[in-house]
């Protein structure tokens, strides 16, 4: 690899040919402001923010698009950038709705903490700025157009990364803007919810919808019997909101807190993972006995459900009948748990606790209703929990950890891991194997199906078969793999899918961060995984009570009706 020496303010560093100015300064600890510019996206230059002075040129360049070359002088912080960085933020100001104190990145938001950095207080420009309607005639996201800066980072996660194209550039010059074709609402294009375009947005052009007072409502509510349940991987990403490190877990102080604002319950979704597990791991053999459709696809990412019914709805037949670990919980909630303690089932209110905006949809979708009463009545995200325990004055690093209730609070690291991109996958193998064999797997870490990695396969021996399996995380890739199938060149026994990328550690409602913060993410499930007293499925002692009580068998007449649903072609959006 070649290198070459520049000068950033004055110190000489030594880069490999073609990084950026901006790369180059960060090795030198300048951080040069930025707001179009996002690390897991390509470079687009749009906001001209990161402009620099280059000795020798005219006129000022773009950090993060400029590469460096033998001998470059550059300087980041003259007189002529600042006030030049200042007039850039200004003009984006005066198209930008500035009612920052109700906007719901206060504090949080990029555009502010740059105006704040360069002392902006005034804006000198005419404000030409339109202040359209909310849109938010769906269950899972709002837009504000008045906040857009457009910068693209929305526009890349929804077509490049995700590769949906529910939103997308429109128009040119001062006319240019993000929108959705015909303006339509989100609800009436092919959008799957997922959340991405919120992660990378660096302002408050687009959010999820709130559920925060209707969960405060249910608490106050005397008459109401509310319990809460918690995905797996909020409990490794909530500690970010207050300053903790990526990774950090906190699931007893999560625990805790919910117990001190109120829940009668509070439970684990990690549970109802080891349930799907059970169900899925069922139907995949009576599938593979009975030559049923193959390969199985795995239906417990709802925005991946979302996809596939979208723009795949012939492929309807590969996916598992199996709801969601969250639409398990809350249809066993309103039966067994209602019957169990003897608590009318129309007085239960289910909450639930996840990374993903998605599951604001699911929660509402018509068949989700089996029990004769909504599974799930109120989702909020990761980050609503944080503005929860904000809004609670309550000190949630300082809380004593505490247990999660039964019977819904027994659970496995095999539940654990669906946090992350080929942990369903995994937690099925390790329950399908010795299931069909009779046997202890010796090795119960699929490693080869772990990572960041978009699309992973293995080939497992289970018995006399020989399983081959695929994971894959990213809309993107969730395509690639349905045009194999399609092709029938997916010969594959098993395929999980998730809908974002690296997995519900990724999810649309999770902290934004990096693709390095989901790795320590990933980092933190599997580490769950490991000091889980127990780490298979259908080893989980109250999994087993539950069929002996109430579901009598896996895959059963009272399962079908409860943990079992169907899907429909979307292709037709109006």
């Amino acid at each position: 690899m070649k290198y070459i020496t520049v000068n950033v303010n004055g110190i000489v560093v030594k880069v490999p040919e073609g990084t950026t100015i901006l790369e180059a300064a960060r090795k030198v600890h300048v951080d040069i402001p930025t707001l179009c510019y996002h690390p897991d996206q390509r470079i687009k230059g749009n906001c001209r923010v990161c402009i620099v002075e280059v000795e020798g040129q005219r006129t000022f360049s773009a950090a993060c698009c400029t590469p460096v070359w033998e001998g470059m002088k550059i300087k980041t912080n003259t007189k002529k950038v600042r006030e030049a960085r200042k007039t850039i933020l200004e003009l984006i100001l005066a198209d930008h709705n500035c009612d920052c104190l109700t906007c719901v990145r206060n504090g949080s938001c990029e555009l502010q903490t740059l105006c704040e950095e360069h002392n902006i207080d005034t804006i000198p420009f005419d404000k030409v700025v339109k202040l359209l309607p909310i849109k938010d005639k769906n269950p899972s996201i709002v837009r504000d157009e008045s906040k857009c800066i457009k910068c693209g980072r929305c526009v890349e996660a929804c077509n490049e990364v995700q590769g949906i194209g529910a939103i997308y550039n429109i128009n040119r010059s001062c006319n240019a803007k993000i929108g959705t074709a015909y303006n339509k609402e989100l609800k009436n294009v092919k959008c799957t919810y997922c959340g991405q375009c919120i992660n990378v947005c660096p302002v408050g052009a687009i959010y999820e919808k709130s559920n925060i007072d209707e969960v405060w409502e249910a608490l106050e509510d005397p008459n109401k019997h509310v319990v809460v349940q918690m995905a797996p991987a909020v409990r490794v990403a909530l500690g970010e909101e207050f300053g903790m490190e990526p990774g950090s877990i906190v699931t007893g102080k999560i625990v805790s807190f919910l117990r001190k604002v109120g829940f009668d319950k509070v439970f684990d979704t990690n549970f109802t993972a080891d349930l799907t597990i059970i169900e899925e791991g069922n139907e995949l053999l009576h599938r593979i006995n009975t030559g049923g459709k193959l390969p199985m696809i795995t239906s417990c990412s709802p925005g991946w459900i979302r996809f596939i019914e979208y723009f795949y709805p012939d492929l309807l037949g590969h996916l598992s009948t199996c709801k969601s670990p969250q639409q398990m919980f809350g249809a066993l909630a309103k039966t067994y748990y209602a019957e169990k303690f003897n608590i009318d089932s129309k007085d239960i209110i289910v909450v639930s606790i996840m990374p993903c905006t998605a599951k604001k949809a699911e929660a509402v979708r018509d068949e989700m209703d089996d029990s004769g009463y909504r599974d799930v009545d109120i989702v909020i995200t990761t980050r609503e929990l944080a503005k929860l325990v904000k809004q609670s004055r309550i000190k949630i690093e300082g809380l004593e950890e505490e247990e999660f209730d039964a019977p819904f609070g027994i659970t496995t690291g095999a539940g654990a891991i669906f946090g992350a991109t080929g942990g369903v996958m995994e937690a099925a193998l390790r329950t399908v194997y010795e299931v069909v064999t009779g046997e202890e797997l010796e090795d119960i870490d699929f490693k080869d199906l772990r990572g960041i990695d978009g699309f992973k396969e293995s080939t497992v021996k289970v018995g006399e078969v020989d399983v081959k399996v695929a994971v894959v995380n990213g809309l993107k890739n969730a395509r690639m793999i349905l045009e194999m199938v399609k092709e029938g060149k997916a010969d594959y026994h098993f395929i999980e899918v998730m809908c974002c990328p690296g997995g519900c550690i990724g999810g649309g409602g999770q902290p934004r961060g990096t693709n390095e913060t989901k790795e320590k993410r990933i980092e933190a499930i599997y580490k769950v995984d490991i000091q889980s007293q127990i780490r298979k499925s259908h080893e989980n002692p109250v999994v087993s009570t539950l069929y002996e009580e109430f579901l009598i068998k896996p895959l059963g007449h009272k399962s079908h009706e409860l943990l079992h649903t169907h899907y429909r072609d979307r292709s037709n959006v109006d």
